[in-house]
């Protein structure tokens, strides 16, 4: 069966929305499970990525350019992705300038949306075929531009050499000496042996890292063009909340005020001015008159997301008649509203010159969708130019980019480019948010100490429908967002097992999040798998080990467990008021495990140290690749630790960081990081390891003190 994206997973579900309201509800129901195992398995497999050399290369007397259709938002991929083409091509990393492509120069569609951890995974093989599609065709022309055969050329550092001879020619000369088109073979050439890699397996310095530091790095806060102006565009005071009259007021008479630009139909409304101090300075004079929008609580959203019934996503045995017998156990759990909290606010500068091209350049995830979108306001024959910029973290948020839509409609009304960057305020909220969620799990343990069965109740808010087109009525007829899928299900190995979900819309936006559902569901499966184990007498870790299968996933998930438990020092003595805690999960194709240490002071947890083993295959940059894992690490600890968003009459009560509390510098534990390798393809490495720690973290507050933590941010009972 040929593999498809999630994406294109997503639009034959859109396209047959037909099929499934006339139909199908009935088939549906039966073969669901065996939906969510398809896109389980293929969903974020590889993407259509052309192998085209000329479209990811550029080579010219300066050297080889390689263009990335990825963005980089401190994760290292361009430096990956360099890697990997300087392995195939056969040059040094000196000797290639890595450029970020845009919609233009280099390939769009779905290849270039920066998402789910996919980038290595999905870009590895097309990548090195086209690299070494680029390398054949130059050593046939160097071939006969010296008049020998190519057999007796060797590659290594941008150059040929002729074997037995002292004869060179770089890159650079074959092809300035070029006569006529090249001609790109249909097949890619054999690749290079893992045994022969001199760069993937490597630390490399990072591609970016130079201007960064320099200060030299353009952001989309940065961008500016000749004769700019700035933008600001008023908000709605509530969710849902609809712009029913509108006029300038005194807005177009305030310091600096260029033009106000309104637009009912769109329910837009915004003001140009010579600053950005000044714009948003002369938006409180607008006078504006909204309607409706929800008054909804976090309370009534808690209400809303109830796990016990809906569809069936994977049964397995008699859960029925497991339940029936042995030690039965029940936990509930759940996780709040999160946001998303990057450090660079949504930002894009645009150039819409009257009937001609339209120019962006945003700090974006996502260039294509800019492309849709502004074509959808503006006609869709409208050239459209986005330059992606780099990113002050994304985590999902900026595959939505409003302030890009918002400058585009400033600069037709002016006629000049217009920069919008959005409010730490508006950043939190205006946003979409990690949706709620809410699990109900029971299981049974035998006398033998196994496991016999679990039933498991899921509900949660939409992630990848929250920020889709897709009709209700298919998301209804569905019964579960493809996002809730990672880390939805056991990895175990136990006869009897139900797992039902049930999808809400929620009246508060939801979308993506950094790793989807992988935080939620593991947070409440892992810290389960714990109950079991201690009504089961057992050593969690041990009782994790005993249920894991003999299959492939089941032998990556024993290494990572067991490295990562003999690192930390699992069952040796720790001082007294410490105690640890054990989770794993597989996600995204990486397996991984870790371990917390922890103590309770005053009902507050404190994470001493963490120890990660995971397992993405094969490890392009060790130093890349350990940084990620340590980077998920803070991020699943501040969202365990700290991050709860509130809904208050229909809006966000935090407005910024010291309301929104992020785990703190002084709170950082260090963290161990174990890379195994199991494979010869790379997995995703970015998001997997947000699936264990909160688990870890709250097994290990019960271990300490005997109170189980069923509820995101973990907060102890005092005294």
């Amino acid at each position: 069966m040929k593999p498809v994206t999630r994406r294109r997973v997503l639009i034959g579900l859109g396209s047959g929305a037909g099929l499934l309201v006339v139909g199908v509800p009935l088939a549906l129901n039966a073969g669901r499970p065996a939906i969510v195992e398809y896109i389980e398995e293929n969903g974020t497999g590889p993407q259509d990525a052309p192998r085209n050399p000329d479209l990811w290369f550029e080579v010219t007397p300066a050297g080889v350019t390689f263009f990335v259709p990825k963005v980089e938002m401190g994760q290292g991929i361009h430096t990956a992705l360099a890697q990997i083409a300087a392995e195939e091509l056969e040059v040094t990393p000196e000797q290639l300038t890595v450029r970020q492509a845009d919609t233009a120069r280099g390939y769009a569609g779905g290849t270039m949306f920066t998402f789910g951890s996919t980038s290595v995974k999905a870009l590895y093989r097309p990548l090195r075929e086209a690299a070494a599609t680029l390398r054949e065709l130059l050593r046939e022309e160097a071939a006969r531009q010296l008049g020998v055969p190519a057999a007796r050329l060797t590659a290594a550092g941008g150059a040929f050499f002729v074997a037995g001879s002292r004869q060179r020619i770089p890159y650079a000369q074959v092809v300035a000496d070029k006569q006529g088109e090249w001609v790109i073979p249909e097949a890619a050439p054999t690749l290079k042996a893992r045994r022969d890699f001199k760069r993937i397996g490597r630390a490399m310095p990072r591609t970016d890292f130079r201007d960064k530091v320099l200060g030299t790095a353009t952001y989309g806060y940065d961008a500016r063009l000749p004769g700019m102006l700035f933008g600001a565009v008023a908000r709605p005071p509530r969710f849902g909340a609809r712009l029913v009259s509108a006029s300038a007021g005194a807005a177009g008479r305030q310091p600096g005020v260029v033009r106000v630009v309104i637009d009912l139909k769109a329910g837009f409304a915004g003001v140009v001015a010579r600053t950005r101090t000044q714009a948003r300075a002369a938006l409180p004079s607008l006078d504006l008159r909204w309607e409706g929008g929800t008054t909804a609580s976090s309370a009534d959203l808690d209400a809303q997301i109830q796990a016990g019934s809906g569809s069936v996503l994977r049964r397995r045995g008699n859960v029925r008649a497991a339940l029936s017998g042995g030690t039965v156990v029940q936990g509930e759990y759940r996780t709040p509203l999160a946001a998303h909290a990057h450090l660079e606010p949504l930002a894009a500068l645009a150039d819409v010159q009257a009937g001609g091209q339209i120019e962006v350049w945003a700090s974006t995830q996502y260039p294509q969708k800019i492309v849709d979108d502004l074509r959808g306001v503006f006609g869709k024959d409208r050239e459209v130019l986005v330059h992606p910029t780099q990113l002050g973290g994304g985590f999902g948020r900026k595959a939505g980019q409003h302030a890009a839509l918002e400058a585009a409609r400033l600069s037709a009304a002016v006629g000049k480019p217009v920069h919008v960057g959005w409010t730490r305020e508006e950043d939190l909220q205006h946003a979409f948010y990690r949706p709620p969620t809410h699990h109900v799990l029971r299981g049974s343990v035998g006398t033998d100490g196994r496991l016999r069965g679990v039933e498991q109740f899921t509900a949660g808010g939409d992630i990848i429908w929250g920020q889709t087109g897709i009709p209700e009525f298919v998301r209804d007829a569905l019964g579960f967002d493809p996002g809730g899928l990672l880390g939805q299900f056991m990895p175990y190995d136990f006869p009897a097992y139900r797992v039902v979900n049930r999808r809400e819309a929620l009246p508060v936006p939801t979308g993506y999040w950094r790793g989807l559902g992988v935080l939620p569901n593991t947070f409440a499966l892992e810290s389960f798998m714990d109950e079991l184990a201690h009504a089961a007498g057992a050593d969690p870790l041990a009782f994790r080990l005993r249920h894991l299968g003999s299959g492939e996933d089941g032998r990556r998930l024993r290494g990572v467990l067991e490295r990562a438990a003999k690192a930390a020092g699992w069952g040796t003595p720790l001082s007294a008021g410490r105690a640890r805690g054990v989770a794993c999960c597989l996600d995204l194709g990486t397996a991984s495990a870790l371990v917390a240490e922890v103590s309770v002071q005053e009902g507050r947890v404190q994470v001493h140290r963490v120890t990660v083993a995971a397992d993405p295959g094969l490890v392009i940059n060790p130093d890349g690749a350990r940084l990620q894992v340590q980077g998920s690490v803070m991020m699943a600890l501040s969202s365990a630790l700290h991050e709860e968003l509130t809904i208050q009459d229909g809006r966000v009560v935090e407005s910024n960081f010291d309301r929104y509390r992020l785990l703190p510098m002084r709170d950082a534990p260090p963290v161990e990081v174990l890379l195994v390798e199991s494979g010869d393809e790379p997995q995703g490495m970015g998001e997997p390891v947000m699936g264990p720690a909160a688990a870890a973290v709250a097994n290990a507050v019960f271990t300490l003190t005997g109170e189980r933590l069923r509820t995101l941010p973990l907060r102890p009972r005092q005294g």
